[in-house]
């Protein structure tokens, strides 16, 4: 025979308190004295008893569950950046949910629309685009959107970015004052805010200079795909002579080229840079020169504006874009004396 489940009236019988007490010390925010909250988790703890977080739900109206969409995991950022997510959120009585898209817009809303089946409070949506039907059905349902590492031409839509534009001049001005003449770039996804605004800052800053991409290839964020990008790249009489690829994830694979199969040193012969700063390109096999996302406030602004639209459904939307520093590493020439 089963046992008896432990209800909360069990709890508050054997703590000395109300049964509103015991549901007060078990909701996240609830205003409970220390006293009491300690009674009733000793008697919660001796019985056995865990809360029904389903139940408070529909009584509450609140899953205090967070949907976070996601379109890939290879770029070692993405866990990173997750992580802290998760764990901000936990931290303010929060619990992820995570779902994986790609960056096709068809999928990504056929996806959103199963994570809104969860009942989940909000979304957060790190890489991947909003249709707008998708946009005004969730704003029906009153469920606030965040998007994390992306921006996109939507007013109804909060972002949080690092700020990409000015990242990719910060690298046109460093290869510039190493002495190359002849840069590069490696694209990443061309439908992405952060591959266009990149791009755009990098190209700003070569020309500021009186200078020109040399070459350009695409890889989608792609580690197979940047490979090859690179092996037609240096496939030339006037090789480039340094290369800015859009995301570290990308710049790996690129060294990894030049080094092992084409004999080239880095930076010796060639100066490669990438944008993240996830926890490889520190590593000596990488020691990549790169633009840090400052993840941690990015996640902490996503998670604030994101429970702030949860507190207030009129706060207005907000986009925020946060500067990253250049880390100077050994993949590229250092001007002497050079500081970011």
């Amino acid at each position: 025979m089963m046992p008896d489940k432990v209800t909360a009236l069990d709890v508050a019988e054997q703590a000395g308190v109300s049964r509103s007490a015991v549901s007060r010390v078990f909701t996240p925010g609830a205003s409970v004295s220390k006293r009491t909250a300690d009674k009733v988790r000793s008697a919660a703890d001796a019985l056995g008893y865990r809360p029904n977080v389903l139940a408070r739900s529909l009584i509450t109206g609140r899953s205090r569950i967070i949907g976070l969409l996601v379109a890939y995991l290879e770029n070692h950022f993405y866990p990173e950046a997750i992580e802290r997510l998760s764990r901000s959120l936990q931290q303010r009585g929060y619990h992820v949910l995570v779902f994986m898209a790609s960056n096709s817009g068809e999928e990504a809303d056929e996806v959103m629309k199963e994570l809104l089946d969860y009942q989940v409070d909000g979304i957060i949506a790190a890489s991947v685009g909003m249709s707008n039907d998708l946009t005004m059905r969730c704003e029906a349902a009153g469920i606030p959107i965040v998007l994390f590492n992306r921006a996109q031409d939507d007013d109804r839509l909060s972002s949080v970015t690092s700020d990409n534009y000015h990242g990719g001049h910060k690298l046109a001005e460093f290869l510039i004052a190493g002495g190359h003449k002849r840069i590069a770039h490696i694209a990443g996804w061309e439908g992405a805010s952060t591959q266009r605004d990149r791009e755009a800052g990098f190209v700003a800053g070569l020309e500021r200079a009186g200078h020109n991409l040399c070459a350009r290839g695409v890889s989608d964020f792609d580690f197979e795909k940047a490979k090859v990008a690179a092996r037609a790249m240096f496939d030339r009489p006037d090789q480039p002579d340094a290369v800015f690829c859009a995301n570290d994830h990308m710049a790996f694979a690129v060294m990894d080229v030049l080094r092992f199969e084409l004999g080239l040193s880095v930076p010796g012969d060639v100066s490669v840079v990438g944008y993240d700063d996830v926890t490889l390109a520190a590593w000596p096999s990488y020691d990549l020169t790169t633009v840090r996302q400052p993840a941690g406030q990015m996640a902490q602004a996503t998670v604030d504006i994101l429970l702030d639209r949860l507190a207030d459904p009129e706060t207005k939307p907000r986009r925020v874009a946060l500067d990253g520093p250049l880390i100077l590493r050994g993949s590229a020439r250092i001007p002497k004396g050079y500081t970011p």
